[in-house]
Parts: C-alpha cells; sequence; structure tokens
C-alpha cells in the first residue's frame, strides 16, 4: 500500500462514499504498522462534488484532458506573442471547449448516479478555465486528485478580452485608400466607440468575474471552516470512541475478575462446607471414641475388680485347704 495508490482509489468514489473508504484505508495502514502512512491517508480532504466532476472528467476522458492542456499552451503563447488572429481563433475554440467538457462533467456524474448541478457546473468551468491559463494547475487537474475547484487567475480573462480587442489585420488601408476623409474619421469614430464599448464590457466582464471570485473564495473559506469543523469533530469523535474502547476493555477485565471471584468464593463456600461436615463427622467420631473408652475403663474396672474378688477367694480357699501345723 502506497499513498498514490490509495488516493488514485479514493478520489475516483463519489464524495459520499469518500470519508468511510478514507478511514477504512488508514486503519488498514496502522494494523500493518504504518503509522506515518495512516496519517497521511487521513489527512486526505474529501473532495466538493465540483472537484470530483472534474476528477472523474479527466479518468473518463483522457483524450480530451490532453487535449485542453494543448490548448492552453496555444492560448497562452497567443497572447504572449500577442498574435491577434491567433487570439480570435483559440477564444472560441476556448469557449466551446469548456462548455462541451463542462456538459460532459455534469453527464459523467449523472452516469455515476450523483448528478451535479449548476453551481457546481459553473466551478468545472471555472477549473478548466484555470487549467487553460497556468500550466501547474493544468499538472494538478490531469491528476485526477483535486479536492476543491481550480480557480483562473486574474490576467486570464485577458485572452479572450485580447482576441476580441485585437486590431484587424485587413480593412484600414482599403478604407484609406478611398481617399475619403470624412469616411475614414467616421469609421475611426465607430471603430473608438466600438472599442470604448468593448473596453466597458471588458471592464465589467472583468468586474463580474472578480465578484464571482470573491464570493467563491468567500465559499471556500467557508467550506474550509466547516471541514475544520468537521475535521475537529471527527478528531473528537475517534478519541471518544477511543476511550468508549478503553472503558469497555476496562469493564471486560472487571468482569472478568468478577467472574473468576465468584468461582472461587463457590469453590471455597463448597470448601467450608465439606470440611463442616467433616468436622462432624470427626466430632461424632470423637464422642463414639469416648463412650467406647468410658465403656472400656468401666469394663477394666469390673475386669480388675472380678479379679480381685477372685485372687481373694482363691486365697481364701488356700487357706482353708492347708493342713493344721502339729
Amino acid at each position: 500500500m502506497d499513498l498514490d495508490a490509495v488516493a488514485d482509489e479514493l478520489y475516483a468514489l463519489p464524495p459520499a462514499d469518500f470519508t468511510a473508504a478514507r478511514d477504512e484505508r488508514a486503519k488498514d495502514a496502522r494494523t500493518a504498522g504504518d503509522r506515518k502512512l495512516a496519517e497521511r491517508i487521513r489527512r486526505l480532504r474529501r473532495p466538493t462534488k465540483a472537484a470530483w466532476a472534474s476528477n472523474l472528467l479527466v479518468r473518463r476522458q483522457p483524450d480530451e484532458a490532453e487535449q485542453v492542456l494543448r490548448l492552453g499552451e496555444a492560448l497562452r503563447q497567443a497572447h504572449q506573442d500577442l498574435d491577434g488572429g491567433q487570439l480570435r481563433k483559440l477564444s472560441t475554440q476556448q469557449r466551446q471547449v469548456i462548455a462541451a467538457l463542462a456538459r460532459q462533467a455534469r453527464d459523467l456524474t449523472t452516469q455515476a448516479g450523483q448528478p451535479i448541478g449548476e453551481g457546481a457546473q459553473r466551478e468545472v468551468e471555472e477549473t478548466l478555465r484555470a487549467v487553460l491559463a497556468d500550466p501547474e494547475a493544468g499538472q494538478e487537474w490531469v491528476r485526477g486528485r483535486l479536492a476543491k475547484p481550480l480557480a483562473a487567475p486574474t490576467g486570464f480573462a485577458f485572452v479572450a478580452g485580447a482576441a476580441r480587442s485585437a486590431p484587424p489585420t485587413s480593412g484600414r488601408g482599403e478604407r484609406a485608400s478611398g481617399g475619403r476623409v470624412a469616411d475614414l474619421d467616421a469609421a475611426r469614430s465607430r471603430r473608438r466607440e466600438r472599442q470604448e464599448q468593448e473596453r466597458r464590457r471588458e471592464q465589467q466582464e472583468q468586474e463580474r468575474r472578480r465578484a464571482e471570485q470573491e464570493k467563491r473564495r468567500e465559499q471556500r473559506e467557508r467550506q474550509a471552516r466547516a471541514h475544520q469543523e468537521a475535521e475537529d469533530a471527527e478528531r473528537r469523535l475517534r478519541a471518544r470512541e477511543a476511550e468508549l474502547s478503553a472503558a469497555e476493555d476496562e469493564q471486560g477485565r472487571a468482569d472478568q475478575r468478577k467472574h473468576q471471584a465468584q468461582q472461587r468464593l463457590a469453590d471455597l463456600r463448597k470448601q467450608l462446607k465439606e470440611a463442616e461436615g467433616e468436622q462432624r463427622e470427626a466430632e461424632d467420631a470423637v464422642r463414639e471414641a469416648r463412650t467406647r473408652t468410658r465403656k472400656a475403663d468401666q469394663a477394666v474396672r469390673e475386669a480388675r475388680r472380678r479379679a480381685t474378688d477372685a485372687a481373694a477367694r482363691a486365697e481364701q480357699l488356700a487357706d482353708q485347704a492347708e493342713p493344721p501345723t502339729v
């Protein structure tokens, strides 16, 4: 077991299944004796629905993901070169790709039984914009392990704007060559007006995006606080569960000691009862022995008395039988 393999497995799961599977893998690592890996697994954050949808898109559509990375490289190069024609072409492709892939991501989540809403789909689109604007974001996205949506850098809005506001490659010279100053001035005025309108639209778009980014930032902060609170609650739960497990173990040991004491007490009571029975039998035997001793003593005294009497009679008879002395 290693962290990359576990992360690949976990971030392929729907967010609802993530936490239980993560905790089970962390438990497996602890059981295997790798506490460091267990802690790193436990620190993996559950993905939001938008992040999971982006991961699912990368995993299920690897060819499209590679095309997004190539498109991002081309856009950034065209922006760096100030190539207006290429920017117009690529920005159109950019909008089409973002919209199509965001719809694919939503379809994939529906097929997986966990459909996302419009808000999450917009976060998928924002992630794709970040991937197109930032190569590091692209490398992070293509791994398929996002825990939260990516945000495009503020300057990325200029990619599409540059394409719209880039000067045309032809037409100015043709109008100038018409020789009519009024037409040229009117065209220039209309162009300046269009440019001013475009600038205002671009400014409004940038302000809208900044407001959306600020809103998403605040939302991410709230989510981060909620995640932190959930982690704190989870840690407290694990601590209480550990305390409960220790108390249950102690109770089990106490119950075992109680059972052993009860068994010992029962054995001692049995032994006491047997000893008391033996004592009573011994007392009965003592009484019987004393009775036999008393009777034997009486018999001895009676026999002694009889023997004395017999001896006396014998002596008397002997005296009577002896002839008188002459």
